[in-house]
């Protein structure tokens, strides 16, 4: 387990060190969808026997159907982190370009890699040199986004040379016209997808890689057999059909980041980037002002990389954005 408290989402440790802190914690440090999707809309699974080659199947036509992609360029995982993790032992690069900033684990998988790693805001103009180009988006944490078109033409040079362009979907679910994944299958291109953020069941561990049959068939190796349990297959195929959900979930999502938005901007921050379910903030001494919230009960999450910015994730009651904006009107 991960107990880097500066990762988010580890309040157990957080509530350890801080014990003084008022009661009860906000943890608004993980950008995961705080009103996740309802579970109890799937009926109960038996969990005595594996999972079946039908229920895998079910489950990915049901992501295809979800993302418009072709379902014979799905192959289902438990969670896209250990995808981030396996695709360095496929591809073997020599030259990698990684958007920055971005999600730490795509950075620390491809050091540990040891190839030349090139970190810049501007990955796509390297596309004709480069052996991976790897990005998120939208970008987690800054929420940038290219455009398909922008990503169309990286992907036209990049596997004339037989390179790879690697786009981590995870916030993706919350703009469908950003993604990929109706291309899914096309030479050179690599999509991660994960049901841990819009639909708040980061605990389930199910995610996705969509790529050509060769990159499918070496991870398929590396996964194994079982890789996905009976339980996420099940509730994951229910979640992916859930349209109706997913347009209402959408919207409010909307709704609640412009509430989030309010708060900051009547406490002078005004510098917003992020996606609907976040917001990056620019904020002078970050590291002091995480401390101030923290002393506060209000968790969120802090950087090594920079001491100015913050990212908050969506209070889930009017107590918390109340005591969130309390705890900001401190930093001014």
């Amino acid at each position: 387990m991960n107990e880097d408290f500066l990762h988010g989402g580890a309040l157990d440790i957080i509530a350890q060190r801080y014990p003084d802190a008022p009661m009860p914690w906000i943890d608004l440090s993980t950008g995961i969808n705080p009103w996740s999707w309802p579970v109890e809309k799937c009926q109960p699974v038996s969990l005595a026997h594996l999972p079946t080659k039908s229920e895998y199947q079910n489950c990915v036509q049901a992501l295809s159907s979800y993302l418009n992609a072709p379902s014979e360029h799905i192959l289902l995982a438990p969670g896209s982190e250990l995808l981030i993790r396996l695709l360095p032992t496929i591809l073997n690069p020599q030259k990698v370009v990684i958007h920055s900033p971005i999600y730490g684990d795509h950075i620390n998988t491809w050091t540990t890699a040891k190839c030349e790693i090139i970190e810049t805001k501007s990955p796509l103009t390297y596309a004709d040199s480069a052996d991976c180009i790897v990005i998120c988006n939208p970008n987690n944490p800054d929420g940038h986004a290219y455009s398909r078109e922008e990503l169309d033409e990286a992907l036209n040079k990049l596997s004339a040379h037989n390179g790879y362009l690697i786009i981590d979907e995870a916030y993706a679910d919350l703009y469908p016209d950003l993604s990929l994944a109706d291309c899914a299958g096309r030479k050179g291109l690599i999509i991660l997808r994960s049901i841990g953020k819009f639909f708040g069941l980061a605990g389930l561990r199910l995610g996705a890689i969509l790529a050509e049959p060769e990159i499918l068939k070496a991870m398929q190796d590396r996964l194994g057999v079982w890789s996905v349990s009976t339980q996420a297959l099940h509730i994951g195929a229910a979640a992916y059909r859930d349209f109706k959900w997913h347009e209402e979930t959408r919207s409010r999502l909307k709704s609640e980041i412009q509430k989030l938005d309010q708060i900051l901007n009547s406490n002078s921050i005004t510098q917003i980037t992020g996606t609907n379910l976040y917001r990056f903030i620019n904020i002078e001494n970050a590291h002091k002002a995480w401390d101030v919230l923290i002393s506060k009960g209000i968790y969120t999450r802090r950087f090594d990389w920079t001491n100015n910015h913050l990212r908050i994730g969506l209070p889930t009651n009017a107590d918390a954005s109340n005591r969130l904006a309390q705890a900001l009107s401190l930093l001014r």
